[in-house]
């Protein structure tokens, strides 16, 4: 049963979300069009084992959705307007400098 998540936790899931360049990568791969699992495997070159487990979490996170086809399951975004999230995100102005990281990048993997 599906039931919704409290502002924060919204937040905290897509976050964890777009913590992962590859599930990024799906997230704006979904955003065009929903896909089966293999030709994203094929559009992102990773192995099927290495997205089914991104899916996994994009789908735990509640940011994706599987929906039986036949005998084959396509994913796709679990709500349109995550989409234009994803636009608005991506167009944001982050103020940081083009050599910089976070100090604690390498040890809390952000940045």
């Amino acid at each position: 049963m599906l039931t919704l998540a409290a502002d924060i936790e919204v937040l905290a899931r897509f976050g964890r979300a777009l913590a992962d360049p590859i599930r990024c990568r799906i997230l704006l791969a979904l955003r065009e069009a929903p896909a089966h699992p293999a030709d994203l495997a094929d559009t992102l070159e990773i192995s099927r084992t290495r997205l089914s487990n991104h899916l996994a979490c994009l789908r735990d996170c509640g940011l994706v959705v599987a929906v039986p086809v036949g005998r084959r399951t396509r994913y796709e975004l679990a709500d349109d307007r995550l989409g234009h999230a994803l636009d608005e995100l991506r167009t944001a102005v982050v103020a940081v400098e083009a050599d910089k990281t976070c100090a604690e990048a390498d040890e809390k993997g952000c940045c």
